[in-house]
């Protein structure tokens, strides 16, 4: 009996714990109920020209491979072999509400380069929407779509957040609308590769591809971010995805609305962190600021005195902490602003004086890419790599006599080391080495290389050079 009675008492006490840590847990319907009217569904469609035969390969007098197309691809192949032909490619985002008459944000990436862009609410309506703007580097696009009285989001304030804290996003994973994931932030102000002007806030919310452009929720049920990235093995949510703080989000669309760009500071340097060997090699107590490892001539650093060895201690009064720290700070200054820059040479620190420069417009931001039907953007490679041949003058420079500039990094399903201001100097494979000159080269190099092998770059970065093996390359 006292056995039974112990048993009984166990099995009680067990529920009420149970009952305590269920009563613990948040409750994200009231969130959802009255927030997930504003999130909307964004499909977009490429219209991209073919070549002669209607496919971006050839096939002439090849009847074998055009009937092989027909049949998995019906409709797509012309009757005549000549007839130019017109692929669609679509996809899929997120974006909420941000004002009753119908502004939208979401990410620049589900937008680039689309010819339409359609907007699905909630209660089933469809709308067409034009992009005002869509800024590269941070991801962040404003679209409007003709409507009125139309659900808007409550924005909070991404500086209060806090890592530990519950978030909820929502959005169209896959296609699926209105989908809600939960999670906690688990980092703020993390520096991701290509990425040096958003500080973003990282989460365990399941992320997945469709999500793009979607907002992130606290649990008072204000937007604190727009869901951008996932860090994935596998293609699909691992735990780690990260979402731009609303705060820039709303600067960076406040420049989209008023002028379609977005204006940034530049002073025209390349920079590499400080580590712990670095610090004690140049007598800095700690690891710390910014490492000058290139100078562009004539532009703000120079003109200021900044030299290559420099460690940027301070900006504009503001600590810079770690190296990714400065792009950000730099990008948000007006451009035409004078500052002080504190810099730390040969053992002492010393202050200076410069004039901000611009970021061209080219580098930072894109206007709408269905204005006419036609988009300018410069074309990505196999690697997902926009490519530039250096000027004369930044071969003098550079010290350089051949190479091209990695000025873009798109995600093309490849994953690759190189970042913006890379120059590759030359193209390793099956044992030779070959100088690259020209874009139309390289890419005819690439061609060459199958899918599943390797490729070895030489690469210029700052005033260092260094080899990076990239795997996996992609089908475009």
């Amino acid at each position: 009996m006292k056995k039974l009675l112990i048993s009984v008492a166990s099995v009680f006490s067990l529920l009420f714990s149970f009952q305590v840590r269920a009563a613990d847990l948040p409750d994200f319907t009231e969130l959802v109920e009255k927030q997930g009217a504003t999130v909307v569904n964004i499909s977009t469609t490429q219209i991209i020209k073919g070549r002669r035969g209607g496919y971006p390969f050839q096939f002439d007098g090849d009847e074998s491979a055009q009937e092989l197309l027909r049949r998995f691809f019906p409709g797509q192949i012309p009757n005549h072999p000549g007839m130019p032909r017109e692929f669609k490619n679509r996809s899929l985002g997120s974006g909420f509400i941000i004002s009753a008459d119908g502004h939208i944000l979401t990410n620049a990436h589900v937008v680039d380069g689309a010819d339409e862009v359609l907007v699905k609410l909630t209660d089933k309506r469809e709308f067409k929407a034009k992009v005002l703007g869509a800024d590269k580097r941070t991801d962040v696009a404003l679209i409007k779509i003709e409507a009125s009285n139309l659900p808007v989001a409550k924005l909070g304030d991404s500086v209060k957040l806090k890592v530990g804290e519950w978030v909820v996003a929502i959005g169209s994973p896959f296609g699926f609308e209105n989908s809600v994931t939960a999670g906690i932030v688990s980092a703020k102000g993390r520096s991701l590769a290509h990425e040096n002007y958003v500080p973003f806030i990282q989460t365990d919310a399941a992320i997945n591809p469709g999500n793009s452009g979607g907002p992130l929720f606290n649990m008072k049920g204000e937007v604190v971010g727009i869901n951008s990235q996932i860090y994935s093995r596998s293609g699909g949510s691992m735990g780690v995805s990260f979402a731009i703080p609303i705060d820039l989000a709303m600067e960076v669309q406040g420049q989209l609305k008023a002028k379609g760009k977005v204006s940034r500071g530049r002073l025209g340097i390349g920079i590499q962190e400080v580590t712990k060997e670095l610090a004690e090699s140049f007598n800095l107590g700690k690891p710390q600021g910014a490492l000058v490892a290139s100078v562009e001539k004539g532009l703000a650093a120079d003109k200021a005195g900044v030299e290559v060895g420099d460690i940027i201690l301070k900006f504009d009064g503001k600590v810079v902490a770690e190296s990714g720290d400065l792009p950000r700070m730099v990008g948000a200054t007006r451009p035409g602003s004078k500052v002080v820059i504190q810099i730390w040479r040969k053992g002492a620190s010393r202050d200076l004086t410069a004039t901000v420069g611009e970021i061209p417009d080219e580098e930072g931001s894109s206007r709408s890419a269905n204005r006419g039907g036609k988009s300018t953007e410069p074309l990505a490679n196999r690697l997902g790599l926009v490519l530039a041949v250096p000027t004369a003058e930044q071969k003098r420079t550079l010290g350089i006599q051949h190479g091209l500039i990695v000025e873009e990094v798109r995600n093309s399903g490849t994953r690759t080391e190189l970042r913006s201001g890379d120059i590759i100097l030359s193209v390793i494979s099956k044992g030779g080495q070959t100088d690259v000159k020209s874009v139309s080269q390289f890419n005819d190099l690439l061609q060459g290389i199958d899918k599943s092998a390797a490729i070895t770059l030489l690469v210029r970065r700052g005033d260092s050079q260094t080899f990076i093996i990239i795997k996996g390359l992609s089908d475009k």
